[in-house]
């Protein structure tokens, strides 16, 4: 982070330099927004700042941290740094406050619940993290911000390590429960293979059926990626696309290897879900895990189905190592699924089921492809990620040259 010694810059000089000696970019904000006695002056010094913000996207990190009222214009510049975090209870975020609200569409709400620290970080999304007052915040803001290389010439910060890498994890071998209908915290997955069990989740109160969120590897930063089966079966929504898409190219934009635990049964069906764009928002999950050139380790922990198998990292994506547990099925679809679509209308359907789940539920087809690097014992995934992670920090890997791709937004 850059703190300037003279008092005479402005924050636009201060953005300016960050870029220019590569050191991340820390937002306090606390707006009332735009001063409407200074007219058109107030609005364009807002866009100086959110220019900058943009031209600083991918080159430094930006935090935005609400300690206050953010209202307006101001609203824009947290928007788009790369990570938003709110003080519970103090800090707001609105386009328009309760009053105009109330003026313009007869609506009454409060403060808290139009633009509080509860409706951004688990209904809109807007907000990653809420913590319980300011020290609080500003604390783990330093705790965060050692997770972060400095700039994207950086690589990911490595520190000294206590935790050992060959550490076996025993409890993993049977965490997994032998009826694939049955639920398991991928949290618990998480914890028992990183560093000191030290995992900072990002968004943890929004779209839970993913987990993402920064952790170490003998002691190298890495972003961590895992379906979630305890929500909604691990299913992929808009929403929890959307919110691993863009901790995705965080990670691929400023060199931090993305490790991705897979139990995914497909994406969520539905109308709801159709209508408000699941293929276009699906995409972007494919189109960021495709698009990364850092190191992606993949670990198929149970299901991986369908279309979703090829979203969460896989071999197809630029893999570079993926494994498979042995309760991992990789499949088209669940058995009894393919079975009522593959047998429509005929008597032997449960043999055929039991027929199904012999050839396909488990992961040797995709292992015999090479889909699969490994079938390995899940005590020694941490082991294994450590190795892989020291064999891939030379990894250079480009894409091809163009001005800039076109997301599916």
């Amino acid at each position: 982070m850059l703190v300037s010694t003279l008092p005479v810059l402005s924050p636009l000089q201060i953005m300016d330099q960050a870029m220019l000696v590569g050191a991340p970019v820390i937002g306090l904000n606390d707006s009332g927004g735009a001063r409407i006695q200074e007219g058109v002056e107030s609005l364009a010094g807002y866009a100086d700042i959110f220019l900058r913000n943009v031209m600083a996207s991918g080159v430094v990190p930006q935090i935005s941290l609400i300690m206050g009222p953010c209202a307006g214009g101001a609203v824009y510049s947290p928007a788009l740094t790369d990570f938003t975090f709110m003080v519970k209870d103090t800090s707001y975020l609105f386009i328009t406050g309760p009053d105009v609200v109330k003026s313009v569409t007869n609506e009454d709400v409060t403060q808290e619940e139009l633009g509080g620290a509860k409706t951004h970080t688990a209904v809109s999304g807007v907000a990653h993290k809420a913590f319980e007052n300011d020290i609080d915040a500003l604390l783990n803001l330093r705790e965060f911000f050692n997770f972060l290389p400095l700039s994207n010439k950086d690589p990911s910060p490595v520190t000294e390590c206590h935790d050992p890498s060959d550490r076996l994890v025993p409890g993993l071998d049977t965490l997994v429960p032998l009826e694939s209908t049955k639920a398991y915290d991928m949290l618990d997955v998480i914890h028992s293979i990183v560093d000191e069990r030290d995992f900072f989740e990002i968004m943890p109160n929004y779209a839970k059926n993913i987990v993402v969120g920064f952790a170490r590897m003998n002691g190298r930063t890495v972003g961590i990626v895992g379906n979630q089966p305890k929500v909604a079966s691990g299913c992929l929504d808009i929403n929890s696309s959307v919110k691993g898409a863009r901790f995705v190219r965080f990670c691929d934009a400023f060199n931090v290897p993305i490790i991705t635990f897979v139990d995914v049964p497909g994406f969520l069906p539905g109308t709801a879900q159709e209508y408000g764009g699941i293929i276009r928002h699906g995409a972007k999950l494919l189109y960021a895990f495709a698009e990364a050139t850092v190191p992606k380790i993949t670990i198929i922990t149970r299901k991986a189905y369908g279309g979703a198998y090829d979203v969460m990292s896989s071999k197809h994506l630029r893999g570079d190592v993926n494994y498979a547990w042995p309760s991992a099925e990789v499949a088209v679809m669940g058995a009894k699924g393919a079975v009522q679509i593959i047998f429509r209308g005929k008597n032997n359907q449960a043999d055929a089921e039991a027929e199904y789940v012999e050839k396909f539920a488990n992961p040797f087809p995709a292992a015999v492809r090479g889909f699969v690097d490994d079938i390995v014992v899940p005590s020694t995934t941490r082991r294994r990620i450590c190795r892989d992670l020291e064999v891939l920090a030379t990894k250079k890997q480009t894409n091809p040259w163009k001005k800039h791709a076109n997301v599916p937004l």
